[in-house]
């Protein structure tokens, strides 16, 4: 069962955390305060509550945003799609394949093929996105996957990073899967993160 978790308003943002079994993976809905267009990022194994919790607040999905193609933040994709046919789907280059490919995205080492939808537009590192009332900048980040990105949330005060399983509370994601590099990871947390303002 889903645990959803309200996180403190920054700077007029609302943010949803959602916590998915059986991995306790994270998936945010986030929209600008007293909004109603809001994104989806990372839709883990529990799209029921991701969607209930949409209902709940009477938020319009504009997009799913997938920091990389890993089965836990992927799995909630076609369960959104149902309910929302047209919602798109975006996720960094480098991941894309892992939508699409059980062994790619890990869920064939516990036992089951998942297949996302294909994503519908492919994000470059520095790409600009406006969507749902946010300015959003996505950075490439691999270790954790090689085609991992984290989104970087403009006008926030403190700042707002979807990092996926970038950074932990106290670590960094792991990087013992097929493409993953933990000296890319740590370099990327160092240049990528670290220097971001507080």
């Amino acid at each position: 069962m889903a645990t959803t978790f309200i996180l403190e308003p920054t700077a007029g943002i609302a943010v949803v955390r959602i916590e998915s079994l059986p991995f306790a993976e994270n998936s945010y809905l986030a929209h600008r305060a007293g909004a109603t267009e809001c994104v989806v990022v990372d839709p883990g194994f529990e799209p029921e509550a991701i969607v209930a919790e949409l209902d709940a607040r009477g938020l319009d999905p504009r997009a799913i945003l997938l920091t990389h193609g890993h089965s836990d933040h992927i799995a909630g994709n076609a369960g959104l799609r149902e309910r929302w046919p047209d919602l798109p789907i975006w996720v960094g280059r480098g991941d894309a394949g892992k939508l699409v490919d059980p062994a790619g995205n890990l869920s064939t080492p516990f036992g089951f093929a998942l297949v996302s939808p294909p994503a519908d537009r492919l994000l470059d590192d520095g790409e600009r996105l406006v969507i749902a009332g946010f300015e959003i900048t996505v950075r490439d980040l691999p270790g954790h996957s090689a085609g991992h990105v984290v989104f970087l949330v403009a006008g926030c005060t403190p700042g707002l990073v979807f990092g996926g399983d970038v950074l932990f509370r106290e670590g960094v994601g792991r990087s013992d899967f097929p493409d993953g590099d933990f000296a890319a990871l740590a370099a990327g947390i160092r240049g990528q993160l670290y220097t971001l303002p507080d």
